[in-house]
């Protein structure tokens, strides 16, 4: 039998190693490598043509266009990722529509499609597309295999009109390796399809709140030069690190948004698995990555005051846990990072004074590395020259957190929980008259883990909750919803290690994650985005090679908006879909959608001590 010290061992490789690789780190991508013996073994099973690329995809909701409407498309970018990695970005030339000869002049929708091929072998990297230092999309590679693969990401980007219209250049960056043994090159293709017009567009005709429509009239990038190695997005490094960029904002702003990116990478790729390090300092782990599970994104201003916060999504790259957990269909917003929006309207009276202002962020408990960039978003009155505004009232307490432990030698149990809430106040006075705009967030966290088994056995259930809401009050109304969104990330995670000998290890998981979420904005109908996903299987590892394994995934999606429902129901098992059920109209209300929860005790590896289910209830209140 194994000691406890070479068990912990072991297990630190599996749990914070685990990735097949983690994006852009290379400091762990050597602990386990993708196989071609695995690759073999899962190819001789198929009964596609040898020859044939798979096609990888996340399930997510297309884009409502007008019907029948031919695009204007626009190939920005074709090139080949080889070794790319630590060098700058790619750069393209972007002409607008207007001077290419598109038809038409005003748009319903813009998407963004990024179509990659690959082929051979190569870890998950993560990507970033920005244009004029504007991100556009967040994503993560697939990972490829000998007979090939290609997937293809849209995003609606039209809340990016604004910087659509102008000349500009496109920047790509991939960190990509080439090696004798990693071989796969990323061909890639992003194209920008413009649909002309459909019948209703914005909120500028909707009285009292005139000028409050969808898209702003100047973004401006929070991010790092194109000409910088690696991406335009800034590196946080530690707890105690600090990136900024300064800016300056027209005087004639009457509302700011900023829209905040990010993703975890290397030592907190698996934040949420993270020991706390009181269990680090009992077991002298000096080695392990440590913080706790909690992570928040703070943004400052001019750097004393919290104008928001992110509390992250957990997004599993494609090849974490297990690498074949995520083929064909990838981990919820793996392709598609969201992003998330901070109303800093009432703060506008601090940086309408035509100097340079300050914009900062930094990670709670944070690890190396996160990557963090913004987007802000300005609304321009054309009819005066000069807005005036005053912050009238401003609340950021502390973070309220608490933290259980048990420690008994490797095994222990850990509770966490934490919550905050910011809130500002502020009005600005504009042609469309004086409307305060009162902004709240509120942020609820818990995570408990169970340790166990000398330290092989890892189980976590993770809730975060993530309230914000944006209201105006004007001088003919006494109180107008803008925004609000209800989030709820459920998350809940298994793992088991057995060491088989002469260099052989099996490991047991199952991931079980949703994105849920609400949403009212003024004018449009309110949304609601119920999204689940399990995925549960094995690998053996040789060598730190998988040489077999079985990784099944099964997700059921669903977006009800203004009485229409698109849901899509999918299952798939080593690269074969078992089942595809797509329905636009999903017929009988929420009979038609399961639990949002999935017995895994069927699988035979592991069943959750109570059913996920996430009630209906928490999704309908206010």
């Amino acid at each position: 039998m194994a000691t406890s010290s070479s068990l912990l061992s072991l297990f630190l490789l599996i749990h914070h190693f685990i990735s097949s690789a983690t994006a852009n780190n290379l400091h762990r991508s050597r602990y386990l490598r993708p196989s071609p013996v695995l690759d073999s073994i899962l190819d001789s099973s198929l009964t596609y043509r040898a020859d044939s690329p798979t096609r990888f995809f996340e399930v997510t909701k297309p884009i409502d266009t007008p019907p029948a409407a031919e695009p204007f498309s626009y190939l920005v970018l074709r090139h080949q990722f080889a070794f790319t990695y630590g060098k700058p970005p790619v750069l393209a030339t972007y002409i607008p529509p207007s001077d290419q000869g598109c038809p038409f002049g005003d748009f319903s929708n813009i998407v963004l499609e990024w179509t990659a091929t690959c082929r051979g072998r190569q870890f998950d990297r993560i990507f970033g597309v920005w244009l004029g230092g504007v991100e556009l999309l967040r994503s993560c590679t697939a990972e490829p295999r000998p007979t090939g693969i290609v997937w293809t990401v849209q995003k609606d980007i039209t809340r990016y009109h604004s910087l659509l219209m102008k000349n500009g250049t496109l920047a790509v960056y991939l960190g990509n390796l080439i090696t004798k043994v990693y071989t796969g090159i990323y061909d890639v293709n992003i194209t920008i399809h413009f649909y002309p017009a459909g019948a209703a567009a914005g909120l500028d005709s909707s009285k009292p709140l005139r000028g409050y429509h969808s898209t702003a009239d100047l973004i401006l990038p929070i991010s790092r030069k194109p000409h910088i190695n690696d991406g335009l997005w800034f590196k946080i490094e530690n707890s105690t690190d600090t990136e900024s960029k300064k800016f300056r904002i027209p005087p004639n702003v009457y509302r700011a948004v900023l829209e905040v990116y990010v993703s975890f990478h290397e030592n907190d790729e698996f934040w949420y698995g993270n020991y706390p390090n009181e269990y680090i300092k009992a077991n002298n782990l000096t080695s392990v990555a440590g913080n706790g599970p909690f992570r928040e994104v703070l943004v400052t201003l001019d750097r004393n005051t919290t104008v928001g916060s992110v509390w992250p999504f957990t997004v599993i790259f494609t090849g974490g846990v297990n690498p074949l957990f995520w083929r064909p269909i990838t981990a919820v917003g793996s392709f598609d990072l969201p992003s998330y929006d901070i109303e800093i309207t009432p703060f506008l009276s601090r940086i309408l004074d035509g100097e340079p202002h300050e914009l900062g962020f930094s990670i709670t408990n944070a690890l190396n590395v996160w990557y963090v960039d913004a987007n802000l978003h300005l609304w321009l009155d054309h009819k005066s020259k000069r807005t005036e505004s005053e912050l009238v009232s401003y609340s950021s307490s502390p973070v309220a957190y608490s933290s259980e432990l048990e420690v008994n030698g490797l095994d222990g149990k850990f509770i966490i929980g934490a919550n905050r809430s910011i809130s500002a106040t502020g009005w600005v006075r504009s042609s469309y008259g004086k409307i305060t705009t009162v902004s709240n967030q509120r942020f609820e966290f818990s995570n408990t883990m169970v340790v166990g088994n000398e330290a092989n056995l890892q189980i976590i259930e993770q809730t975060i909750r993530y309230d914000d809401k944006v209201d105006l009050k004007t001088e003919e109304s006494s109180c107008v919803r803008l925004v609000r969104s209800y989030k709820k990330f459920p998350f809940k995670f298994y793992s088991n290690t057995f060491d088989q000998g002469n260099e052989t290890y099996s490991l047991v998981a199952n991931v079980t994650l949703a994105f849920n979420e609400k949403k009212v904005v003024l004018g449009v109908p309110g949304s609601k985005l119920r999204n689940a996903q399990k995925a549960d299987g094995y690998m053996v590892v040789k060598d730190n090679l998988v040489v077999s394994g079985l990784g099944s995934t099964s997700e059921v999606y669903r977006f009800d908006r203004n009485g229409g429902c698109y849901f899509r129901n999918v299952s798939s098992s080593n690269y074969t879909i078992l089942y595809d059920d797509v329905r636009r109209g999903c017929g009988g209300g929420r009979r038609e959608w399961p639990p949002l929860g999935f017995d895994l005790s069927s699988s035979g590896i592991y069943p959750f001590r109570k059913a996920f289910i996430e009630s209906d209830e928490a999704m309908n209140g206010d």
